[in-house]
C-alpha cells in the first residue's frame, strides 16, 4: 500500500515541484506548473475507464492514449500558447520521473504539441512617448517625499536605450558599466545564463554617471564601490523586483502616459520600445537578437515584421488610395 501511494500522480506532482523549487523559479512559475499538471491529470482521471478522481490516479494509469484524450479536452477552450505551456510542464514532469526511475520512459512525444505563437511586441504607444516620459521624470516632483530624478531617469534610460529586462537590471553591479569614455558598454547577465554586451552611447553614459554621483552624495563614496548593486532604493538598499516595478509604474503615472502603456507590459514596454526603434531604423534581425539577448532569431524577427506592418498601414491610410480605387476598376483576371 505504501509503494502504491508513492506512485500517486498527485504525490509525484508535489515531489516534482519541490525539486523545481531548488532552481528558484518565481512563485508565479511554480503556480503555473501546479495548475497545468493538476488540470490535465484531473481530465485524464475523468477519461479513464472507470473514471478515477485525482487522489486515486496512479502514474501507471497515464498511457499515451489517455494523455492524448486529456490534452484534447484541455485544449478545446484554451489558446495554443496555454496548451503549449501545459505540454512543456508535463514534458518536464515526465523527464523528472524518468530521472528518478519512477517510470521507464517519457510518453509526451506521443502527445500532440501545438506550436506556440511568438509573443507580439508591446512598445509604448505614441512616437514621442519615450521622450515625454524621460523629460517628465527628469524634473523634480514636489509631491514626492524624497525625489531622486537621477536614479529614476537612469532606470528608464537603461531599459529604453539598452533594452534590459527587469531581471537583468536587478543583476547589474556598478562595475557592469565598463570601458573608457566614448567606448562604454554594459555587461549583462542575460536570460538562461547567456551573457551579452550592449554598447553605451555618451548620452546614456552621462545619465549613469549623474546617477552614481547623486548616489555618492546621498550615501557616501563607499555606496558606489564596483561590487555594489547598480540600482538601489531611497535607503541605499538593492532594488528588488517589486520595488523596481513600482518605480516604473510611478514614472508612468507622473508622466501621465498610463494610457499609452500596453496592458501587462510595464517595464517590458520600454525594452520593446528599444527593439522596435532598432527595427524602424533598419537594424537586422541578427543585430536585434544580439542586442536583446534573444535565444532565437524568430523572436527578433517579430519586431521587423511588426514595423513593416505599421509602415504598410501608414501608407494604406493615405486618402489618395480611395481616389485611385474610383479611377481604376478591378484588376483584370490572370
Amino acid at each position: 500500500m505504501h509503494e502504491m501511494s508513492e506512485n500517486l500522480v498527485e504525490r509525484l506532482i508535489e515531489e516534482f515541484l519541490t525539486a523545481r523549487a531548488t532552481r528558484k523559479p518565481s512563485p508565479h512559475t511554480l503556480a503555473a506548473y501546479r495548475r497545468d499538471l493538476r488540470s490535465v491529470a484531473t481530465l485524464a482521471g475523468e477519461a479513464s475507464t472507470p473514471p478515477l478522481p485525482l487522489d486515486r490516479l496512479m502514474i501507471a494509469d497515464l498511457s499515451p492514449r489517455l494523455l492524448r484524450a486529456a490534452f484534447a479536452r484541455f485544449a478545446a477552450p484554451r489558446a495554443a500558447a496555454s496548451v503549449h505551456r501545459a505540454w512543456s510542464s508535463w514534458n518536464a514532469f515526465f523527464t523528472f520521473l524518468v530521472a528518478e526511475a519512477v517510470v521507464a520512459g517519457n510518453p509526451m512525444p506521443a502527445v500532440g504539441r501545438p506550436r506556440a505563437p511568438l509573443p507580439q511586441p508591446k512598445p509604448l504607444r505614441g512616437d514621442d512617448t519615450p521622450e515625454e516620459l524621460l523629460a517628465s521624470v527628469a524634473r523634480e516632483d514636489g509631491r514626492q517625499r524624497d525625489p531622486w530624478p537621477e536614479r529614476d531617469v537612469a532606470v528608464l534610460a537603461l531599459a529604453l536605450c539598452a533594452g534590459l529586462r527587469l531581471s537583468e537590471l536587478l543583476a547589474l553591479r556598478v562595475s557592469s558599466v565598463t570601458g573608457r569614455a566614448g567606448e562604454r558598454r554594459v555587461e549583462v547577465a542575460g536570460k538562461g545564463g547567456r551573457p551579452r554586451v550592449v554598447p553605451v552611447e555618451p548620452e546614456l553614459d552621462r545619465v549613469v554617471v549623474s546617477y552614481l554621483d547623486s548616489r555618492a552624495r546621498r550615501f557616501g563614496s563607499r555606496s558606489v564601490r564596483p561590487d555594489a548593486p547598480l540600482l538601489v532604493d531611497r535607503r541605499g538598499e538593492p532594488l528588488r523586483r517589486g520595488g523596481l516595478q513600482y518605480l516604473v509604474d510611478s514614472c508612468f503615472r507622473r508622466a501621465g502616459i498610463g494610457d499609452r502603456v500596453p496592458s501587462g507590459a510595464r517595464l517590458h514596454a520600454l525594452r520593446h520600445t528599444f527593439a522596435t526603434r532598432l527595427a524602424e531604423d533598419g537594424a537586422s534581425a541578427a543585430e536585434i537578437m544580439r542586442l536583446l539577448g534573444h535565444a532565437s532569431l524568430a523572436s527578433s524577427q517579430t519586431y521587423i515584421e511588426v514595423t513593416a506592418g505599421q509602415q504598410r498601414a501608414a501608407v494604406r491610410s493615405n486618402r489618395t488610395h480611395r481616389v485611385l480605387s474610383g479611377l481604376v476598376g478591378a484588376p483584370p483576371a490572370g
